[in-house]
């Protein structure tokens, strides 16, 4: 997520393209290394040769390797075109021609591409279509969970996850609660003596889905609400034997972001 937030910072303010596309059924198009062999699929089944198995030729889904096998075919396809990977983020490449540049990110099956020449962003998309089934999804709008909000003539990128806190919201029944003023509560100073101490509550405690929150929140800080960095710095230190206070704590955070949701994180400008 690092490299993405600091490619749209660049993309603000040098006015960058920013274009999406998808590669269908991402994990079929790695080649294995080892030797594996399945079933034959139901429905499938040769006749006279029910007790054979397949050989499997290329990776297929739910395979351990199937993710391996995928970065892998991809990184080589990709510095075979002319792009070169990043040493820090092994998602992100390179590719330079003249005063042209097109950067490009990786997520699984997502890519995001940047650029300053469109004749260089549309090779490299021609390629891409011609080298793995691709969706060509136009300017990017939403990536990650994350809702991308473009005003070119002031140079303005805005990052928006109140979809993906929607979400959150209903998955931890926080949705109609009151919504907060402040990310933490004044006056409290969470310790580990707040933890669970005897046997039945530390029962009770353990059916709160109290890492779970964690979870969901330090994902929403890592990608638009840095606003919540010291909240999360205290909260996550207690997932391993939280008490009463500290899960209060971790949905007191809740209510503040069901106030905020709407709330942007703005690259370019005067931002």
């Amino acid at each position: 997520m690092k490299s993405i937030r600091i490619l749209l910072a660049i993309a603000a303010y040098y006015d960058y393209e920013i274009w999406q596309m998808d590669v269908k059924t991402a994990f079929l198009n790695g080649h294995l290394q080892e030797e594996i062999y399945m079933d034959q699929p139901e429905r499938f089944i040769s006749k006279h040769e029910e007790k054979k198995v397949c050989k499997l030729q290329r990776s297929i889904y739910e395979v351990k390797q199937a993710s391996r096998s995928w970065n892998i075919r991809f990184d080589e396809a990709v510095k075979s075109y002319g792009f070169s990977q990043n040493k820090d983020e092994p998602c992100m490449y390179k590719k330079n021609s003249g005063s042209g540049v097109v950067f490009l990110v990786l997520y699984v099956h997502d890519i995001l591409m940047f650029g300053n020449d469109i004749g260089m962003l549309f090779s490299v998309k021609l390629w891409l279509s011609k080298t793995f089934s691709m969706k060509d999804l136009g300017n990017a709008s939403y990536i990650l969970g994350i809702k991308i909000y473009r005003d070119r003539s002031r140079k303005l990128i805005g990052l928006s996850q109140s979809l993906y806190v929607n979400k959150v919201l209903r998955r931890f029944q926080m949705e109609h609660s009151k919504k907060g003023f402040l990310p933490v509560r004044h006056g409290i100073h969470l310790s580990k003596s707040m933890s669970s101490k005897t046997p039945e509550v530390v029962i009770q405690m353990s059916k709160i889905p109290y890492a779970s929150v964690i979870g969901s929140l330090m994902y929403t800080l890592l990608s638009t609400r840095p606003n919540i960095s010291y909240d999360m710095s205290i909260t996550r230190k207690y997932q391993s034997n939280q008490g009463s206070e500290h899960w209060i704590t971790g949905k007191t955070v809740l209510k503040y972001l069901r106030r905020t949701k709407d709330m942007f994180l703005v690259y370019g400008g005067n931002a």
